[in-house]
């Protein structure tokens, strides 16, 4: 009880202070906004259409972008696409930081000035992407659900796309400008709260209805709860590399005294990523059989989705393998992008330190390389463990399906993920003010 007495006093502080009051009500305030923007219809659009859409067998490849839309895929409301194209450019834009050294330099030393034209360039990526992504589900609709489009009509649904997402872009800005924390973050934790309420709504319907027992539901959020805990230590987990300061001369011959420390390397360094990377990879064979229709390439794509669906059946313990492997993959890649070892080398002895026992240069780059290795395999068994438990919970419970969307491992990092950095933002906003934070 003293943790939740200590959580409530920090936020009734916080509250107190009219800079930080303004913040978080501008917060509250762009949730609203994004909540009434999800119940705005794309005109001249008929919502049974996309019922029709997810009962099709392209229906499961749209899953991902509702997820991150809060259900307004399912509406086909302005914002149906939601963040999704933002983050595709982003992930983009990294890679390319990775494959173009000119990139690469702007994005490291080109300061305040350089990170304004990286996230200019990362703007036009997002709008090239809601057009194309718009493009597609403009004609999917069209094959799919029998929806009548005319040209012009085609050109404003996807107009009427396109604009919802960059919205969404402008809000998110906004949001980290005069309010707390990540906006894109705290946008897509939006989406995923918001269904909630569905959630719980369709897990009363089926106990009601005798689908699922009391028991069961007293089960599923113990289950739950504990999922959340492992998630907040595994998120907050890391592996303390010692580092010793050597002694420096510095101006009029003084003497500055070594000092220790430690760097700091997370056990889910790749946070949600590597999830939806093995996402839309396995989604690509249900991608192509929804634009192939019944033709022989539909038929061998969609027979190829179902292979690789995971479960915890006999049949699809192959495929929850693979889902394993393909996760386990993506992290390292993900990791090798987002972390330069060589240049974390060269940065100690640059700043003129050293891990003890270990000499600067070639053999510090090839023991940071050994323990991130370690310390990502680790992160990654924790990814693929967050990521079948979607397909491992209605199983253990004997729950025909999954009634509650939080058990996947995508939404659920990232709720615990957005939760976690906005208090630590909270907790900054206050510590500048000299107030006790929420985390100890």
């Amino acid at each position: 009880m003293q943790p939740l007495k200590s959580f409530v006093d920090s936020l009734k502080t916080a509250w107190s202070i009219p800079a930080l009051q303004a913040r978080i009500k501008f917060v509250l305030f762009a949730f609203a906004t994004q909540v009434f923007a999800i119940h705005v219809p794309v005109p001249g659009i008929d919502g049974s259409a996309m019922e029709r859409l997810f009962s099709s067998p392209f229906g499961g490849a749209l899953g991902l972008i509702d997820l991150f839309s809060g259900g307004a895929l399912k509406s086909f409301s302005i914002v149906a696409m939601g963040i999704l194209p933002y983050i595709n450019a982003s992930i983009i834009m990294q890679l390319l930081g990775v494959a173009i050294p000119e990139l690469e330099k702007k994005i490291k030393e080109g300061g305040e000035s350089g990170r304004r034209e990286i996230n200019k360039y990362t703007r036009y990526l997002t709008l090239a992407l809601s057009l194309f992504q718009a493009f597609l589900l403009v004609t999917t609709l069209q094959a799919e659900a029998g929806l009548g489009l005319t040209v012009l009509g085609r050109i404003q649904t996807m107009v009427s796309l396109t604009a919802g997402t960059m919205f969404l872009v402008w809000l998110g800005d906004r949001i980290t400008e005069k309010g707390i924390g990540n906006g894109i973050s705290l946008i897509i934790f939006g989406n995923i709260m918001i269904s909630l309420p569905h959630s719980f709504a369709g897990i009363y319907e089926l106990t009601r209805s005798g689908s699922i027992s009391v028991f069961q539901v007293i089960m599923m959020v113990a289950a739950f709860i504990l999922t959340v805990a492992g998630v907040t230590a595994m998120v907050q987990a890391e592996r303390k590399i010692p580092v010793q300061h050597a002694r420096r001369v510095v101006g009029g011959g003084k003497v500055t005294a070594g000092g220790s420390t430690y760097l700091p390397i997370k056990v889910n360094s790749a946070g949600v990523m590597p999830i939806i990377f093995a996402m839309a990879a396995l989604a690509i064979p249900n991608t192509i059989g929804g634009f192939a229709g019944n033709t022989w390439l539909g038929n061998i794509s969609r027979g190829i989705s179902t292979f690789l669906t995971p479960s915890f059946t006999l049949g699809g313990m192959t495929a929850s393998l693979i889902y394993t492997v393909v996760i386990v993959f993506f992290t390292f890649f993900y990791t090798v992008v987002v972390m330069d070892i060589p240049q974390m080398s060269e940065n100690l002895k640059k700043w003129n330190a050293f891990v003890p026992g270990i000499r600067p240069g070639k053999e510090t780059t090839s023991y940071l390389d050994r323990v991130i290795s370690r310390v990502t395999f680790a992160g990654a068994i924790f990814l693929a463990v967050i990521a079948l438990a979607q397909f491992l919970m209605p199983a253990l419970l004997g729950i025909s399906g999954n009634v509650f969307p939080l058990y996947g491992g995508t939404s659920l990092l990232i709720v615990v993920g957005v939760a976690l950095e906005t208090m630590k933002a909270i907790e900054a906003q206050l510590m500048m003010r000299h107030y006790e934070g929420f985390i100890k």
